[in-house]
């Protein structure tokens, strides 16, 4: 019989083999789980009669062993505590340390990440909501519902597409709110934005001749098949296709495409948002990724000759649009913009995401898709990307169906609304001269900065503690036009408690006129 393992409330595998008896072989067991911390200090032991039990040997056997450990003061016994691992003085190396506690350089790496080498004390960097008002009570409810209700098949492995449930709810609210045309066949869950745009990027890649997707068995998949270039765009070779992309956006977006094999364009970006008529200009372009009601970082939404002028270029040439609706829901002085997948859902990629609206945190992102490409993308999220939680898709889906995300998003709004009026009128007051645009929308605003002022401001902030992006951050390094100086204040992420002192910080960084 196997007698290495212990169970008392937690699985302990002590190693009763070696020489002598079984009494000094559980004695050297117990002092090797404690010199190493399987058993930190103040930790209670089983009784003497259970740990017996689960061993498989005489409880006299551990009674003594107990007893022995206890005098060398490895152990500590007393009346109705039971017998614990000594949290005092221990045999030199034998002080009883937590896994979590052993400063290891693996560790220190994780806590200096964490930690950051100069963590700011404000952070107006853009791209996270105020977390702190995630609706907890709302969605503990919801889980609750959605647990008490979910068929048993929740708890299987899932499918690629995601959640019918979540995705049957997002096809009639996303109609509702921002006018795109779905059905739930044609939406697939993705863990986030990034996922997304990987999974239509690889898809992309597919479609021109570049690796297939290898959905059945038994093809032999080539040695460069998931290989990430060193640099971007550097495995790209002519005829594999090209995706453009905004002259300002996010640069890791820029990596995940180029990771997919595709070589990223940059698009020029003027105030009336993406310069769409020059994708005709461009030559092996699957695909432009656009934010048409938000541009970001500018904030400008994309003009209407310009949203029909892209549609229009994707038809013309089969193309698609990806579209990232990335805080469509965050409008203050007009109706929202409505997605541009309306206007042509065959060779539009719609994609959002909970993220800006609930929290970066749940994983939660859909693509609704052309119908020829369902089964393209669905064939390269088979073959091993990971999934979101089947209950948080179904706590999701809840959420939206009982119309608690919908009150959720009034709250937000007015709470954002009230962060950007307290913006203006502090840049009002103590900074005139600081033009500020892209308020009409989102959870950021863009400060014009005099030439050349843009990096040392950045500076100045960060010694006051104050976390600070500018526009230049923003830039693809491929853009020809020269990026302006400007600052990109994100204003959902700070708490409301804090608000005032992160404006106070703002405004002592800013230039004097």
């Amino acid at each position: 019989m196997d007698n290495s393992w212990a169970t008392f409330g937690r699985d302990l595998h002590l190693d009763l083999s070696g020489p002598g008896g079984l009494r000094a072989a559980l004695m050297r067991a117990l002092r090797d789980a404690v010199r190493s911390g399987r058993l930190a200090p103040g930790s209670r032991l089983p009784s003497s009669r259970s740990l017996a039990a689960d061993l498989g040997i005489a409880r006299n056997t551990v009674a003594d062993a107990y007893a022995e450990l206890v005098a060398e003061g490895w152990l500590s016994a007393r009346q109705g505590s039971g017998t614990r691992v000594a949290s005092g003085y221990l045999p030199d190396g034998a002080r009883g340390v937590s896994p979590g506690a052993r400063a290891t350089p693996a560790s220190r790496r994780a806590a200096e990440r964490d930690r950051g080498p100069d963590r700011p004390r404000f952070d107006l960097t853009p791209g996270t909501p105020d977390v702190s008002s995630f609706p907890r009570t709302a969605w503990l409810a919801a889980a609750r519902r959605a647990l008490t209700t979910a068929p048993h098949d929740v708890f299987g492995y899932g499918t690629a597409a995601g959640r019918p449930e979540l995705r049957t709810v997002l096809a009639d609210y996303l109609a509702r709110a921002r006018g795109v045309r779905a059905d739930p066949d044609r939406i697939i869950v993705c863990a986030g934005f990034m996922q997304g745009l990987g999974l239509i990027s690889r898809a992309l890649r597919g479609e021109d001749g570049g690796p297939p997707n290898w959905p059945g068995e038994g093809r032999r998949r080539p040695s460069h098949a998931f290989r990430h270039p060193r640099r971007p765009g550097e495995d790209w070779r002519q005829g594999d296709g090209q995706l453009a992309v905004e002259s300002y956006g996010l640069g890791f977006h820029r990596n995940v495409i180029n990771r997919a094999g595709l070589r990223t364009v940059p698009l020029r970006v003027d105030g009336h948002g993406a310069c769409t008529a020059e994708l005709a200009a461009l030559d092996d372009v699957r695909a432009v990724l656009l934010t048409p009601a938000h541009q970001f970082p500018t904030g400008v939404p994309l003009h209407p000759d310009r949203r029909s002028e892209a549609v229009n270029w994707a038809r013309t040439n089969g193309g698609y649009v990806l579209e990232d609706d990335y805080d469509g829901e965050f409008r203050y002085d007009r109706q929202p913009v409505g997605a541009l997948q309306g206007l042509g859902p065959d060779h539009v990629v719609y994609m959002g995401t909970a993220s800006k609206s609930l929290a970066p945190g749940l994983r939660l992102a859909w693509m609704v898709l052309p119908d020829r490409l369902v089964d393209k993308v669905l064939a390269v999220k088979e073959t091993g990307e990971w999934q979101s939680g089947s209950l948080d898709q179904l706590t999701l889906a809840e959420f939206l169906s009982s119309g608690a995300y919908d009150r959720h998003l009034r709250g937000m709004r007015l709470r954002y609304r009230r962060r950007r009026d307290q913006l203006v009128a502090a840049l009002t007051e103590h900074a005139p001269h600081v033009r500020i645009s892209g308020i009409a929308a989102g959870l950021h605003a863009i400060l014009e900065l005099p030439p050349g002022t843009e990096q040392s401001i950045i500076q100045t902030a960060r010694r006051q503690g104050l976390a600070l992006h500018g526009l230049s951050f923003y830039t693809d390094p491929a853009a020809t036009a020269v990026s302006r100086d400007a600052l990109v204040v994100g204003y959902g992420t700070p708490p409301d408690h804090s608000f005032a002192n992160v404006l106070d910080a703002l405004v002592g960084a800013l230039p004097a006129p």
